[in-house]
């Protein structure tokens, strides 16, 4: 039956209040399909809800008018200033980190160049709540503070069309791709598809300390599935609810994913592979390092800011690296990617052939000190740190018996360099080296305190998450923190200024030693090896001004000509997040 002139007329309202129901949506009974429609222009309403140009208060009197906002918002205007105070003071008011944590979030998405002007001017205060410690828990409860959708979401049921779902994220210069699946998130194990907070945190971390445009950042999950059982049966849980997928099946989808991005991003497409699991981790950094512009944080990364802070720390020692005898708690991707990198720099220093220099470096895990004796039965990474021994099965018996200089911390598990451990460093050393690396905070190897204690303030110490001043014997203590943020942002940016298509070794010792350099006199009388994040950006700068010159002497960089002065150009190159005027 045709619809009469009575039933046009009242179309006109329609059941929701609007007036005239153009599309039909009002009218629409919830089984019926409605069409989303949009207003493709920023103004008024849609653009106070765009975070990319939405300036709350700060819009004037004159953009109000011109875009439609009067009377949308209250008459004051607020300059950029005043509303980073205002919200500085907020986020202070909240005792528990995870609050915090939400409420940057919720900023992130509504006003994205008043967060990241927070976020640069306060970094050492908020890089902790946007990353480790605390968004190793937003992780553990992503799925019930999950409120809307960050970055891509990209599951087995995508199998066969990646590159559709590549191309439903709506912006096209992607620089850099951050991608986990989740199936080892810093110490906390298998969170699934809630490791998307990790992609989220670091790319914001990209932008703040790297300066790469919002816009060029894509944070992507991977979701095979989950091993976790508390998540498999938890009803707010947001991925998969089905074991992880394994073998043949995982690579054929991790290859189809590598495949799409390049299809659809080119060449250039930084991809950074973060918080895989080990066996994962190192198959996909040999497989793409060879076709990909691809990067481990946790191999390399880490690697890299440990190689900077022992570097730093000759020149209080008054050593170099080849003088040292290392030993790691832990033979995993951080653990096993830093001893590589160390044996690869002693042996640019000093002529020597890598197996030799690797004979300095000893690894510890679950089962005892790593020996020769033990080749058959171990991974294909652990191999080249098996080296002539006694079998030993405990770090305070491996302490004893190597007698180290250095001793890394990279195991994932709280607590483990005892008293008994750090006192017998002492015992051997002047001045032992400790670093405790695993992230979170509570995961930690050793506190800063204890450190400090048990070696009756003699220690230098480094550690993966931040601790506070320690006060020890009248003196003040600044532990440094071994933070892939020192890294990762400058590198980033240094292959994109240059147009890097391979990362190489190369690159990262370059990065470790622009940021050794970074470390003053003052710095070391405060007994640190890092610089403070203060000045990130300018670190960063330099860090990329080093990398891409290394990229440029490799002959690995695509935009020519090479800058005259890289530091200025890294420096201009950066994104900044004052409002912009519009017209």
């Amino acid at each position: 039956m045709g619809s009469t002139t009575e039933d046009v007329a009242d179309n006109r309202s329609g059941v929701g209040g609007g007036i005239s129901d153009v599309y039909g949506e009002d009218s629409a009974t919830l089984d019926q399909l409605v069409t989303p429609w949009v207003s493709s222009v920023a103004s008024g309403y849609s653009l106070m809800r765009d975070p990319r140009y939405n300036k709350g208060l700060a819009f004037t009197d004159k953009e109000r008018d011109a875009h439609y906002l009067t009377g949308l918002l209250p008459p004051v205007v607020l300059s950029q200033d005043v509303q980073e105070r205002k919200l500085m003071h907020n986020l202070r008011q909240y005792t528990v980190p995870l609050q915090r944590y939400m409420a940057l979030m919720d900023l992130q998405e509504r006003n994205e160049r008043l967060f990241y002007k927070l976020l640069i001017n306060n970094v050492e205060e908020l890089l902790p709540v946007v990353y480790t410690p605390t968004v190793g828990e937003a992780c553990q409860k992503y799925g019930s503070i999950f409120r809307k959708p960050q970055g891509l979401y990209i599951s087995l049921k995508e199998k066969g069309k990646i590159l559709e779902v590549l191309k439903n994220w709506p912006q096209r210069g992607i620089q850099v791709i951050v991608v986990t699946d989740g199936e080892r998130i810093l110490g906390l194990g298998d969170l699934g598809c809630q490791g998307m907070g990790i992609p989220v945190g670091k790319l914001s971390l990209y932008t703040a300390l790297g300066g790469i445009r919002p816009s060029a950042c894509l944070p992507i999950t991977i979701d095979v599935g989950t091993n976790n059982e508390k998540l498999l049966n938890d009803e707010f849980y947001i991925g998969l609810k089905q074991r992880r997928a394994t073998g043949q099946e995982y690579a054929e989808f991790l290859h189809e994913f590598m495949c799409a991005v390049k299809q659809n991003y080119g060449e250039k497409v930084l991809v950074q592979f973060e918080d895989f699991a080990n066996h994962n981790a190192f198959d996909l950094l040999s497989k793409y390092s060879s076709s990909h512009l691809v990067f481990n944080d946790d191999i390399q990364g880490t690697a890299s800011v440990v190689l900077a802070g022992l570097i730093a720390a000759q020149k209080v020692l008054g050593k170099s690296l080849a003088d040292h005898t290392f030993l790691f708690l832990g033979a995993g991707e951080a653990g096993t990617g830093i001893a590589e990198l160390i044996a690869l720099k002693i042996s640019k220093e000093t002529g020597a052939p890598i197996e030799e220099t690797r004979k300095k470096i000893w690894l510890v895990d679950s089962k005892g000190l790593i020996v020769s004796s033990r080749k058959e039965s171990l991974q294909h990474f652990k191999q080249p740190w098996a080296h002539e021994h006694e079998p030993v099965k405990d770090l305070i018996g491996a302490v004893n018996a190597i007698k180290p200089t250095v001793l890394i911390g990279t195991s994932g598990v709280g607590q483990t360099f005892t008293q008994e451990v750090v006192e017998a460093m002492a015992t051997n050393n002047e001045k032992p080296l400790i670093l405790a690396l695993s992230n979170p905070t509570s995961q930690a190897e050793c506190t800063a305190e204890q450190a400090y204690t048990w070696t009756k303030g003699r220690a230098i110490f480094g550690s993966g998450s931040p601790f506070d001043p320690v006060e020890y014997d009248g003196k003040t203590y600044l532990p440094g923190q071994a933070n892939n943020c020192y890294i990762f942002p400058g590198l980033g940016l240094g292959l994109i200024m240059s147009g890097a298509i391979r990362v190489r070794d190369d690159m990262l010792l370059a990065a470790s030693e622009a940021l050794a350099d970074q470390v003053t006199e003052e710095h070391f009388a405060n007994g640190l090896i890092y610089p403070p994040f203060s000045n990130i950006r300018e670190i960063s700068a330099n860090i990329a001004a080093s990398v891409a010159a290394k990229t440029y002497d490799l002959g690995l960089a695509s935009n020519l000509p090479r800058a005259k002065d890289l530091v200025k150009f890294a420096e201009s190159s950066m994104y900044s997040p004052v409002y912009r005027n519009y017209r």
